[in-house]
């Protein structure tokens, strides 16, 4: 595999991400005493810091991969949407597509940090589903952007944040299967089994076991491939791909299917590791329709993510060397 060639055809892929958006906000600081007032520690805050997350870490992850992202969500009419729209854009994130609701709040999610350790998390957001109307207006967007930009996948990336209803995913999968574009879904419990006959399903672990309500004593190919029947039965989608946290990725179709371990790393912080696995191989099968090639990649790229604090985007000039390194 000539990986300076693959990975030079990123820039040529379009994808779609729709989803629950999110601004991460870091607020840095160190920990001298305990206060007075509770028995809880007092952070002096020495940074604060933004970034993109949810659906947007994993348009986030495809910008730095140099595809051509558009961001298909809504927000709020909020000083916090109006700092995640600018995000956007400085990180070259087309916004164009994106709603805002009144009635809504930008999902905030501020993580108090010293000694690269969260001390605490506060979530400001509204998670009711949107509106009918609202997602009909969204589905609008999709379906302008596929006849014009004609992208290679839409990627659908549920937080349970309200955005991906049950009507809206049957509608988008429907639309995409309409014009041949690869539906990849990093699904959550609500949901679960609302994404029938979409090309990549990519749940973790915990989640498969959750929504088949099944426990799994030993995981090994043989476990797995069941677990791949039980979702294809209720999915009906064409491949199976599931994080398996420190034991790697497992992905299977009707033909083949694999157990991909983990590569050793100095694990930091797993936050965002998800989006980064769901972006890199959404790309790699859109380019190569290799599933094996497309788990290897994504499971390297997840591992190295997990060697920095908080959320992050893959590094692709990293990323590069570490495929001629540990694949080449």
């Amino acid at each position: 595999m000539d990986f300076d060639k693959l990975f030079q055809q990123f820039k040529d892929v379009k994808v779609g991400v729709v989803g629950d958006v999110m601004l991460d906000t870091y607020w840095w600081g160190h920990v001298e005493r305990i206060s007075p007032e509770a028995p809880v520690p007092v952070v002096s805050l020495d940074k604060r810091e933004l970034r993109i997350g949810g659906a947007g870490n994993v348009a986030l992850n495809l910008v730095s991969m140099d595809a051509q992202v558009s961001i298909f969500s809504v927000i709020g009419k909020d000083a916090d949407g109006k700092l995640l729209s600018d995000l956007f854009a400085q990180n070259k994130i087309n916004t164009s597509y994106l709603l805002k609701d009144e009635g809504r709040k930008t999902t905030n999610k501020t993580r108090i940090m010293s000694r690269n350790q969260q001390m605490m998390r506060l979530d400001s957001e509204t998670t009711e589903d949107i509106p009918a109307s609202t997602a009909d207006s969204l589905l609008s967007n999709l379906q302008q952007y596929i006849v014009n930009e004609k992208p290679s996948v839409i990627i659908l990336e549920d937080y349970n944040k309200g955005v991906l209803t049950e009507k809206l995913i049957t509608d988008v999968v429907a639309l995409c299967k309409q014009h041949n574009v690869i539906t990849a879904v990093d699904p959550k419990k609500k949901n679960f089994f609302a994404y029938k006959n979409v090309h990549i399903f990519k749940p973790n672990l915990k989640e498969v076991k959750e929504g088949l309500n099944i426990s799994i004593e030993k995981v090994n190919l043989e476990s797995m491939q069941k677990v791949h029947v039980a979702l294809c039965e209720k999915l009906n989608h064409e491949i199976s791909f599931i994080t398996l946290s420190e034991k790697g990725v497992f992905y299977q179709n009707s033909e083949k299917g694999a157990i991909i371990p983990s590569h050793i790393r100095n694990i930091a912080d797993v936050s965002g590791a998800g989006d980064t696995v769901i972006a890199v191989a959404s790309l790699l099968y859109a380019i190569t329709k290799d599933q094996h090639l497309m788990a290897e990649v994504a499971n390297i790229a997840g591992g190295l993510v997990c060697e920095e604090v908080g959320t992050q985007a893959i590094n692709k000039g990293r990323l590069l060397t570490e495929c001629k390194l540990l694949l080449g």
